[in-house]
């Protein structure tokens, strides 16, 4: 072992290098400078990197001893590393220097579910650069071989927990052997964060039902054979289909229909049928304090960043098992102290800057994600704004695609920013340039628009009215489709007032259930090669989901993107 890894060991348990998820396994070493989203950040069918935006991007991490410094971005990457597993595509380790959860739940899903070892390793500082700097890595006897050194590794230990009689009735197996698994996975995951116990639980929001591959159906399925019942009230996200007419969109039958099946059997395992990503949208939501178990990256950043809600970023699966019992680790956000900011960031807005230019609310946050990719930020400078409920929405979810925090605090619009303590916080910036780099980066898409993708996350009513405000009776280009995803109970409320009718006439269609982070050919239009949406959620993963690049602008711009048949190639004058 090197000296300096020693010393590293001396610092104690919460120091220490551990071996998290066990096993025996070697690989190749391949190194991520920043951390990776599994879910639009590598295809599940190959294991080869395809976020465009990512250092890596290109590389294969199949049988590869992976190392980054945690994971960032959709908590659907444990079900991306379920996927590679079965198709034995998965990386043979994974080394992180920092607190995960996302692949760290996959890998013991892949262990205790379906009995598939990809063993995973947290080290210190030192002892990941010496990881990072080697070729080959070998894990033999709770030991990493590296070159002629050994790093010993810690074995997580469960016995820190303090649990209720009722979690040990769930771990004794009286409530059948699915909720044992769930319980023995929420102490897992506790004992990996240091959890001294677990939280109740108010509600739940699955997140696992998107069918973008097998593993999801595989999952669910196995559950329900297990009898998986939720025993909270719990919701679930969009899934991969309009569920009750998906046989009129010329998706193949077999897709269609596992799809469905893949919701049928959380329906099954007693979840709500809401099939939105914005839950926070329904007429019942949480309330400032609660506690919840939601998984989805950007519900769970709105929920604690704009409702004061209380809720870690639960990887997929997790979230079932939480719904199931009721419990979660009681780490991080749930705590007071989890939720402060360690990092400021000062926004300087552009003086030119239109205050009906909604795009400036997702450059923000996904510049915000990236100086932020591990530290709950603090936003400065936008006090004077008034951002909307959907500016915030965007703000959150694209944030959530360069940062692997639950939530940010933005000082003059929610409601946890005023108490955060500021004098010791470093402090980054937000200015003109970086706000112009940012939508280049965003705008890699062709100038002639064939597609405008509208509602990641699902479209509010009143962006549905905007897009109606801004048409003022004028159509879509013959060439060009403009596509709104929404939860059915918005297009219920847009079928009253008349808007649904309306955007039929302008050749747009509203589409419920799913969301175009779900949406595959033929939904999406197979000969569609320019595409624009409003989203920068949508914008930084589409090119990874659907093998496209996006533009990148308000609703304003891809309602004039979708009569023109064109979008700008230069940013707006306020950002030149």
């Amino acid at each position: 072992m090197t000296p300096s890894c020693m010393k590293d060991n001396e610092y104690g348990p919460n120091s220490a290098n551990r071996l998290i998820v066990e096993g025996e396994a070697s690989g190749s070493v391949l190194v991520c400078p920043e951390g990776l989203s599994f879910w639009g950040g590598v295809d599940p069918k190959t294991g080869i990197i395809v976020d465009a935006h990512h250092p890596n991007h290109g590389d294969c991490i199949a049988g590869k001893c992976l190392l980054m410094p945690t994971s960032r971005g959709s908590c659907s990457g444990s079900g991306v590393l379920l996927q590679l597993a079965l198709d034995e595509l998965a990386p043979s380790i994974i080394i992180f220097s920092e607190s995960e959860q996302v692949l760290t739940l996959g890998s013991i899903v892949c262990d205790r579910i379906f009995s598939v070892q990809i063993p995973i390793i947290r080290l210190t500082k030192h002892c990941y650069e010496a990881a990072a700097n080697s070729t080959w890595i070998e894990l033999r006897d709770h030991q990493l071989q590296i070159g002629n050194k050994q790093i010993a590794l810690e074995p997580i230990l469960l016995n820190q927990l303090k649990l209720s009689d009722t979690d040990r009735t769930y771990l004794n197996g009286d409530h059948g052997q699915a909720a044992k698994a769930a319980m023995e996975t929420i102490c897992i995951m506790g004992a990996v964060e240091n959890a001294s116990e677990l939280v109740n639980v108010d509600r739940g929001h699955i997140d696992g039902c998107i069918l973008a591959h097998d593993a999801n159906l595989i999952f669910a399925e196995k559950m329900v054979q297990l009898e998986a019942r939720v025993t909270i009230p719990t919701t679930i996200n969009a899934i991969s289909v309009d569920r009750e007419n998906w046989q009129t969109s010329g998706l193949p039958p077999d897709f269609g229909e596992r799809a469905s099946s893949l919701a049928d059997a959380y329906i099954t395992m007693g979840v709500k049928p809401t099939f939105t990503c914005a839950p926070y949208l329904l007429s019942d939501k949480p309330k400032f304090g609660e506690k919840i178990g939601w998984s989805e990256s950007n519900a769970v950043i709105f929920a604690n960043t704009v409702l004061g809600a209380r809720t870690q970023k639960h990887p997929d699966y997790l979230d079932l098992f939480i719904a199931m019992t009721g419990r979660a680790p009681s780490v991080g956000v749930y705590s007071a102290s989890g939720r402060a900011a360690k990092v400021k960031i000062e926004i300087d807005i552009p003086e030119d800057w239109p205050p009906d230019d909604e795009i400036i609310w997702p450059l923000i946050g996904w510049l915000a994600g990236k100086l932020a990719p591990d530290k709950i930020p603090l936003l400065g400078g936008l006090e004077s704004l008034t951002p909307t409920t959907d500016d915030l929405k965007a703000l959150c979810a694209a944030f959530g695609t360069t940062s692997g925090e639950p939530m940010l605090h933005i000082l003059g619009h929610t409601p946890e920013a005023s108490a955060q303590p500021q004098q010791n916080l470093t402090t980054e910036k937000i200015n003109l340039d970086n706000l112009r780099e940012a939508w280049f980066e965003l705008n890699r898409g062709l100038e002639q628009i064939d597609l405008v993708a509208i509602g990641s996350p699902h479209a509010s009513i009143d962006e549905i009215r905007k897009v109606v405000n801004l048409l003022n009776g004028r159509k879509c280009h013959p060439r060009t489709q403009l596509k709104i995803t929404t939860a059915r109970f918005t297009k219920q409320q847009a079928d009253s007032e008349g808007i649904t009718e309306n955007l039929k006439h302008a050749g747009i269609e509203l589409m419920v259930d799913l969301c175009w982070c779900s949406i595959i050919e033929p939904i999406f239009p197979t000969n569609a090669m320019g595409l624009m949406t409003n989203s920068g959620k949508y914008a930084h993963y589409a090119h990874g989901l659907i093998n496209r690049h996006s533009r990148l602008g308000s609703l304003k711009d891809c309602v004039n993107a979708a009569i023109s048949g064109h979008a700008a190639l230069q940013p707006p004058s306020w950002l030149t």
